[in-house]
């Protein structure tokens, strides 16, 4: 997590934490979750809780609100930045043909950071497109810009 994040999860820890115990109750998930705008699966929210609550204890300490509360909101970002990618993809996959040339791929890496240079650029593209078909479709372009 890092420091914004963490500061947010503090204020809104602190907002369920009414008793001023350190503490929040485990059958606040629900709320916390809906407070934060967030999706979930109430099947997975249990599991988390028992995972952090293995004495059934019914309270949950400020780390492991967090492990709680976190990966829920770690799949929206994975989800919105996959959105992002698949949009920015199909702004240059102009023919809609599913796939962008490796030159274009270039140039949108020449784009996105100008001290590449001809040399690097040509190590990118021999990395991503194994096959040497000189086309780069969805998937490819995914794991390039995700390390995935």
């Amino acid at each position: 997590m890092d420091e914004e994040q963490i500061a947010t999860m503090k204020k809104v820890f602190q907002m369920f934490d009414q008793g001023k115990t350190g503490y929040v109750e485990c059958n606040k998930f629900v709320n916390i979750l809906n407070t934060l705008g967030q999706a979930f699966d109430e099947d997975e929210l249990k599991a988390r809780i028992a995972e952090n609550d293995p004495n059934q204890e019914g309270k949950v300490d400020f780390e492991r609100f967090c492990a709680i509360v976190m990966p829920f909101l770690e799949e929206d970002d994975d989800e919105a930045m996959h959105e992002e990618l698949k949009e920015a993809f199909r702004l240059y996959d102009k023919g809609g043909d599913g796939y962008i040339t490796t030159q274009t791929l270039k140039e949108i890496l020449k784009e996105l950071d100008n001290k590449l240079t001809d040399e690097d650029l040509d190590g990118i593209i021999d990395e991503i497109d194994e096959d040497g078909s000189g086309t780069v479709d969805f998937d490819e372009f995914m794991e390039m810009m995700t390390g995935e």
